[in-house]
């Protein structure tokens, strides 16, 4: 038998008011949390006012809304399907001679259209949020004064102390032993007198200081000087300036394969980047597996008291299912398997397991 539009209609609205009231009971709950915890972070923290607590909450909520969402899914899935058992509206439906793969079709049909849009229009606003939440934490929270940043012309990196700042330029970087190739470093007094340049071959990163090697030195009242060996004093260590990348979160999915190729291009890893812009990808399949899954547990009308066996049978296997998700993004994140691998296998056996307990169900 054919599903029929006004069936489809209907269990689509459905699911889509569920899918709001849930969402937003998630943004409520993320956002109180989240606030509790910045404002635990910024107690010692005299420029971290509540009211620039509240903006950094508000900057993170997108991204955690992000995360939140295949749980969202699960639940909205999870009410839809058990108030249409409950009520005997699905008993009569297949009573009427509709599977069950007809009647999930507009739930599925919604989840992939929420993870498309995701990826396509939310994750973009979601990103520049983002980054505007980390330029807020490392001011704030942190203390942070480096910034590096990579482009088409190579590596620049800034570093302030209390002496000024320094701005170091390369075109690429030996991430084994560290080394910039072809090292431009502009030094600054405060923050904007300009009091010398150096121009190096290669800079090496050691304990506390670069090692110049064939270094020509510039400043406005000096003539040029020429050192085989120099030494700059600096404050960073290889992990910092690794850490002060842009998180793959405040980047739009959009310009993540551009970003990739210029961190691989200046001699940097993008495993982050890459394994990040994968899991992306797999998202509506991951929405479309919490569908299958939520519906394993509610599409039988419960016995007496094993409505919560059923719902927390649900949520388990939804937790279960983020574990195990976890679990392979950590495998990518070392290497130890594929970055396709890592991202995808969550969602594909998600949807497998999904899609075989429901022929069981159905045919079995």
């Amino acid at each position: 038998m054919r599903l029929s539009t006004t069936l489809s209609v209907y269990i689509g609205r459905q699911f889509t008011l569920w899918f709001a009231s849930v969402f937003l009971a998630f943004l409520g709950i993320i956002l109180l949390f989240d606030f509790v915890e910045l404002m635990r972070r910024a107690s010692s923290k005299p420029d971290a006012t509540p009211s620039v607590v509240m903006d950094m909450a508000l900057l993170k909520l997108p991204q955690m809304a992000q995360e939140a969402l295949p749980f969202v899914i699960l639940l909205c899935s999870m009410v839809t399907f058990w108030r249409l058992t409950r009520s005997n509206e699905l008993v009569v439906v297949r009573g009427a001679g509709v599977s069950v793969w007809q009647f999930l079709l507009p739930a599925l049909v919604i989840a992939l259209l929420v993870g498309v849009f995701k990826i396509a229009v939310f994750n973009p606003v979601a990103s520049v949020m983002q980054s505007r939440y980390e330029q807020m934490e490392s001011k704030y929270l942190r203390g942070r004064s480096s910034l590096l940043a990579v482009s088409s012309s190579g590596l620049w990196l800034r570093e302030a102390d209390s002496y000024g700042q320094s701005v170091v330029h390369a075109t690429r970087v030996l991430p084994q032993e560290f080394e910039l190739q072809e090292v431009t470093i502009f030094l600054f007094e405060g923050t904007d007198r300009f009091v010398g340049r150096i121009d190096a071959a290669t800079a090496r990163l050691e304990d506390g200081y670069w090692r110049l090697s064939q270094a020509w030195l510039t400043g406005p009242d000096r003539p040029a000087r020429f050192e085989p060996e120099y030494m700059v004093r600096t404050t960073l260590t290889p992990e910092r300036i690794q850490n002060s990348f842009a998180s793959p979160e405040s980047i739009s999915f959009w310009d993540l394969p551009e970003s990739i190729a210029l961190l691989e291009n200046a001699g940097f890893s993008a495993l982050r980047h890459r394994l990040y812009w994968h899991s992306l990808l797999a998202d509506p399949l991951l929405l479309c597996a919490m569908v299958l899954i939520a519906a394993t547990f509610t599409l039988r009308p419960a016995r007496r008291h094993g409505t919560l066996i059923l719902v927390g049978g649900g949520v388990f296997s939804g937790f279960l299912l983020y574990f195990v998700s976890d679990v392979f993004l950590a495998l990518g994140l070392s290497s130890s398997i594929p970055v396709v691998l890592a991202a995808w296998t969550p969602a594909g056996a998600g949807t497998l397991l999904g899609l075989s307990m429901l022929f069981h169900l159905e045919d079995g």
